[in-house]
């Protein structure tokens, strides 16, 4: 069988500063009709700042949708014309005031793919180098710094939630063991 949706009709139900809501509907493989309803996102990406001593730099900034203070790697929307690298470099400067010349792409997530089309592109950067912060007006977070055992720990006791970051981090060590 082929496990492909084919599109019969779209319509834009929302038209946000960084997202769209579409509802879809679609032929199922059994040609059936349903519906599908997605959240539309020009995509993100996050970068893993590393030190040369080996600290990893994560900012903690409260996130609307939880209600929560979280840890996360630096990260972002992509604007448009821009490319997932020039985004990161962009972020690794305003979050956390780093410049890296070794940044190393960890690959793309789908963060939720049940119901949006968003993809995150992760990196890594070595060799950070850490200066002043150059936040966006209206953006609030802090910069703390770990030995990367420990984020790993963090991520097995449920303080790192964040899929980006996890992901990143299990990356890295897989790709540094090497």
């Amino acid at each position: 069988m082929k496990l492909e949706e084919k599109t019969l009709e779209s319509s834009l139900q929302f038209d946000g500063k960084i997202l769209k809501l579409k509802l879809d509907n679609v032929q199922l493989p059994d040609g059936r009709v349903a519906s599908r309803e997605y959240v539309c996102h020009n995509g993100g990406a996050g970068i893993l700042p590393v030190s040369n001593d080996g600290k990893v730099a994560l900012v903690k900034q409260f996130r609307y949708p939880y209600k929560e203070v979280i840890y996360e790697i630096p990260a972002g929307k992509i604007d448009s014309g821009e490319t997932p690298f020039q985004t990161v470099k962009r972020e690794l400067k305003e979050e956390v005031g780093g410049y890296s010349d070794n940044i190393i792409d960890l690959g793309v997530i789908y963060p939720s793919p049940g119901y949006t089309n968003e993809k995150i592109y992760i990196y890594l950067a070595l060799d950070v180098v850490f200066e002043k912060q150059q936040l966006d007006d209206g953006e609030f977070l802090e910069v703390e710094f770990f030995d990367f055992d420990s984020v790993l720990q963090m991520i097995n006791d449920n303080i790192i939630k964040d899929s980006k970051t996890v992901i990143a981090m299990l990356k890295a060590k897989d790709l540094l063991a090497k």
